[in-house]
């Protein structure tokens, strides 16, 4: 296998995130469907969590083990410095870019109301900081990807392939979830830049990973898609809690996290 073709499977693992967005198109889902939906996204996005935090902290623990204390220290700092720039990074752009607190009112052509335009707008922004929080995520498996097969263990590079493709599928649902849970029915042409921005960089690291790749490149940009996911988890928690739906809400996250534990399972078999 040369490397064009571990790039052409690097490119297709990163685009099976493309299989679980159509559901951002359903039509005026029940309130109960909306809810599961949004508790679902909870439980994937919770596993990536856990998932993306263990594999940033797993080299550092290392050179701890190994009594390494100066690169330890120094990736330990970029680990705290990206986790801080990934959480507080997107608070400060959500209150840039959306104004929830506005008067209500018609707005000129007589369509929506500025609170629900505003509404609006404040969904679809969560849902491309989903996307952009699992890209970072996807990055840097791509690099995984590409280092495995740039040493040579290509049957290492393809089961990395295959798990990251079936995880990657469910990441999807994770990305159109708001959208549904607010009853918003994305163009055909936004699900296709939320999937490029969610699964695209999962080709690109699999190049720069062929090439080039180190410790303290994954650790950042891992830990600057875990303060993105956790800041989407906090919003969509909000959300949850508005449905009152508890047992739906508690149901659809173990889904959610079970789910994750499985597609990863193949990941886990490779002995990534």
């Amino acid at each position: 296998m040369n490397s064009l073709d571990v790039v052409a499977l690097g490119a297709i693992a990163g685009l099976t995130i493309f299989l679980g967005l159509p559901i951002g198109r359903l039509r005026a889902p029940a309130p109960r469907l909306r809810t599961a939906l949004n508790a679902f996204a909870i439980g994937v996005l919770t596993f990536l969590l856990w998932d993306v935090l263990s594999h940033a902290w797993e080299p550092i623990d290392g050179d701890l083990a190994d009594h390494h204390f100066a690169p330890a220290a120094g990736n330990g700092l970029v680990f705290a410095v990206c986790f801080s720039a990934g959480l507080l990074g997107l608070v400060y752009f959500q209150r840039r870019s959306v104004t929830i607190d506005r008067p209500v009112g018609s707005d000129a052509a007589g369509g929506f109301t500025t609170a629900t335009a505003a509404r609006r707008s404040q969904t679809n922004t969560l849902a491309m900081m989903i996307a952009v929080g699992i890209g970072l995520h996807n990055f840097a498996e791509g690099l995984a990807i590409g280092s495995s097969a740039a040493a040579g263990d290509l049957q290492l590079a393809v089961l990395l392939i295959i798990g990251f493709g079936l995880h990657n599928a469910t990441e999807g649902f994770g990305i159109v979830a708001p959208l549904a849970a607010a009853d918003l029915r994305p163009s055909w042409g936004r699900l296709a830049v939320l999937g490029v921005v969610g699964g695209g960089p999962t080709f690109v690291g699999t190049v720069i990973g062929q090439q080039f790749t180190n410790d303290t490149l994954s650790i950042s940009f891992l830990t600057l898609a875990a303060g993105s996911i956790l800041y989407v988890v906090i919003e969509l928690l909000a959300v949850a809690r508005k449905s009152e739906m508890k047992e739906m809400v508690a149901g659809g996250v173990l889904a959610g996290v079970v789910l994750g534990f499985l597609t990863d399972a193949v990941v886990t078999a490779a002995g990534a």
